[in-house]
């Protein structure tokens, strides 16, 4: 009959039955081998473990302290066991530091670069916020002024029986005024752009496009403001108030629906292909349009009951042909400086 693991355990001693049948009385035993061979032939792996658990317990390893000086010549002197380093070619490889083994590090291009994809305006997203921006204000002032748009188109293309100053409008009216002005500078000032990377030069100095349209955006502000203090500084001299004031209404309202006609044309070509050529022909003919409403309105306010015709020819020359050359030639310029040359 086998014994349990708690009989093996209270024995002091044991009683080994050896391969010739006879019974000898042994000592505790020295060897995890005397311990199997004092247990019966049919003993379970459990009892044989638990004899061992006996007999044996692990204690705890005491290393010594002093140095080994008990080595082979030619060969380096032992060292603390405790300090285990690994050799230099087991710690690197050869892809050690390849960044496809660690994807922490940065890697190189794979491959041959290629073409960079050509800027387009459709894909700026500053751009586009700008125009999306002047879009949605614009249909939100033309929901709440409306009446005061047709008003002004009547204004516009027929002679009013009484005239009006512009001290007379109201102030979210010259508001709407000021911004459609400011909208015809930027819209002037996209189209610029599009005709300054089709035909002069494709790099700048400035890196982002936003930054040139800023740039001609300014010059046109400049340009409009000049020629209003232009008009205003000439029109006090020779006309009386009230119509220097009518007319300084009427021809910032001229401007904004110069930048109302542009905006469809700056859309189209920025977003469904339309030809520059075409948005220069439509350029031409809203500018064309713009100077025969401003001579009409200007012969309408001043000169309508004196009838003279020389002084408004030479009125305009002065105060539109000449001012508008100059921009252009300021615009070159502009262009000139900040594109690079190669």
């Amino acid at each position: 009959m086998l014994q349990s693991p708690d009989s093996i355990a209270n024995q002091q001693t044991v009683i080994g039955i050896t391969a010739d049948s006879t019974v000898q009385k042994s000592a505790r035993p020295q060897t995890p081998y005397q311990v199997l061979r004092m247990l019966p032939k049919n003993a379970t792996p459990e009892q044989q473990d638990s004899a061992i658990q006996v007999w044996f317990q692990p204690g705890e390893i005491h290393y010594s302290g002093r140095p080994d000086t008990l080595h082979l010549p030619g060969h380096d002197a032992g060292h603390n066991p405790k300090e285990v380093e690994l050799p230099i070619y087991y710690q690197e490889t050869f892809f050690s530091k390849d960044s496809l083994l660690h994807p922490e590090l940065t890697g190189g291009r794979s491959g041959i670069a290629g073409d960079p994809v050509p800027y387009t305006v459709r894909s700026d997203d500053a751009i586009t916020g700008m125009l999306l921006f002047c879009f949605v204000t614009t249909l939100v002032v033309f929901s709440r002024s409306r009446h005061f748009l047709v008003d002004q188109l009547k204004n516009i293309f027929f002679i009013p029986r009484a005239e009006r100053s512009f001290n007379d409008q109201a102030s979210s009216r010259v508001y709407f005024q000021l911004f459609l002005n400011l909208l015809t500078s930027l819209l002037l000032a996209i189209t610029y752009y599009f005709y300054l990377t089709r035909y002069i030069a494709d790099t700048f100095i400035y890196d982002e496009p936003y930054q040139l349209i800023g740039v001609f955006f300014g010059v046109f502000v400049v340009y409009f403001l000049l020629r209003t203090i232009l008009y205003q500084i000439v029109n006090s001299i020779f006309f009386e108030s009230k119509k220097s004031s009518q007319w300084t209404w009427e021809l910032s309202t001229i401007t904004a629906l110069e930048g109302i006609a542009l905006f469809p044309a700056v859309v189209l070509q920025a977003y469904f292909g339309l030809s520059l050529q075409s948005v220069a022909y439509y350029f031409i003919f809203i500018l064309l349009l713009t100077k025969i409403l401003t001579f009409f309105k200007l012969w309408a306010i001043f000169f309508r009951q004196t009838g003279y015709f020389l002084q408004i020819i030479l009125y305009l020359c002065a105060l539109e042909i000449i001012p508008l050359l100059s921009l252009v030639g300021v615009l070159s310029l502009i262009a000139d400086v900040l594109k690079v040359n190669f």
